[in-house]
């Protein structure tokens, strides 16, 4: 099987930046990336937003050197997560682990 990330988008946020209780570093943020498919109504592109994580050195990497707005080149794999929001519901978490980043 196959799982294989590649996505060149601008980040819609500052990358956040935060540790586990271990000390290890993780950063999340946010990538816009436009569809290829152009409405013939509107002329416009569509735009897709993707949640990614970036573990150790390379989620460091991206906190200090990446910012809202900047174009970002990401490699990785798709994983999903369950999880439970404050009101008890079960929630599904889709999200790109990131591999390399630049």
């Amino acid at each position: 099987m196959l799982n294989v990330v590649v996505l060149m988008g601008r980040l819609v946020a500052d990358p956040e930046l935060r540790r586990t209780q271990n000390d290890t570093a993780v950063c999340s943020f946010r990538i816009a990336v436009d569809r290829n498919f152009v409405s013939k109504t509107s002329g416009e592109r569509q735009t897709d937003f993707i949640d990614v994580v970036a573990w150790r050195g390379t989620g460091e990497f991206v906190s200090r050197y990446f910012t809202k707005g900047q174009m970002i080149a990401v490699t990785g794999s798709i994983q999903t997560r369950s999880y439970e929001d404050k009101q008890g519901n079960r929630r599904t978490a889709v999200e790109v682990v990131a591999d390399n980043v630049s």
